[in-house]
């Protein structure tokens, strides 16, 4: 194959393939390091790596979001949408988050019946679960909540904290649109929101599609990240 046949999409998959791998390989080592320095009772070096470890783990869901997103444009993802617990879903989800969670003295409280079964595809819908706790670890004073139940035919997952809640500019209209802007201050993409709504209208039923949205308000008062999947 020559240079000419390369397109720069496939070139850059490679390539975040690659540092994905490259950034398993450190978050492994950093796990290791800090399990030692919680073993031998080194508490600051342990709770330093925590904060580490999570940026890690950041980059790294960010990564397989952009090859995510790649797979779904060349229609190569193996979308395995099929009847399965939220309950878990959402436990799974927690427990990855958990050290974080824990180091920043977060509260979560979740709201799903234990029976709350739905379509979805496993492993995408925990990388939107996932996102939306990394903005609400982000933004949150100190609490969580996690709501799901089935509305009407959907399952309506909702992610509130009791932070300040979104900008003004992306509860009007759009959220998604309203994100796509780079901010050189926060650092922010906008790659999460646009992967959860992606992933969102892929779940679709009966002519309905899966929806992605935001809002203040919820149990806290703060920002509130709703998935609904039909």
């Amino acid at each position: 194959m020559s240079m000419e046949e390369i397109s720069f999409t496939d070139l850059m998959a490679s390539s975040i393939h690659d540092m994905k791998n490259s950034v398993n390989v450190q978050v492994n080592a950093l796990e290791n390091i800090a399990s030692s320095a919680k073993a031998r009772g080194d508490l600051e070096a342990f709770n330093s790596l925590v904060l580490v470890i999570a940026q890690a783990h950041r980059v790294n869901a960010n990564l397989i979001q952009l090859l995510s997103l790649y797979k779904f444009g060349k229609s190569t993802y193996p979308l395995d949408i099929r009847e399965q617990s939220v309950a878990e879903l959402i436990a799974e989800a927690l427990l990855q988050q958990r050290a974080v969670l824990d180091f920043k003295g977060i509260d979560v409280t979740v709201d799903c019946a234990p029976g709350c079964y739905w379509y979805f595809d496993h492993d995408l819908m925990t990388g939107v679960l996932l996102n939306a706790l990394n903005n609400a670890c982000h933004y949150t004073q100190d609490k969580i909540h996690i709501a799901a139940q089935v509305q009407d035919n959907t399952l309506v997952l909702r992610v509130e904290d009791n932070g300040p809640g979104y900008p003004a500019h992306m509860l009007q209209g759009d959220a998604v649109q309203a994100s796509k802007g780079v901010n050189f201050a926060s650092g922010s993409t906008g790659l999460g929101f646009y992967f959860s709504a992606q992933v969102a209208q892929l779940h679709q039923n009966n002519g309905r599609v899966g929806t992605l949205a935001v809002a203040n308000g919820g149990a806290y008062g703060g920002g509130c990240f709703v998935v609904s999947l039909p």
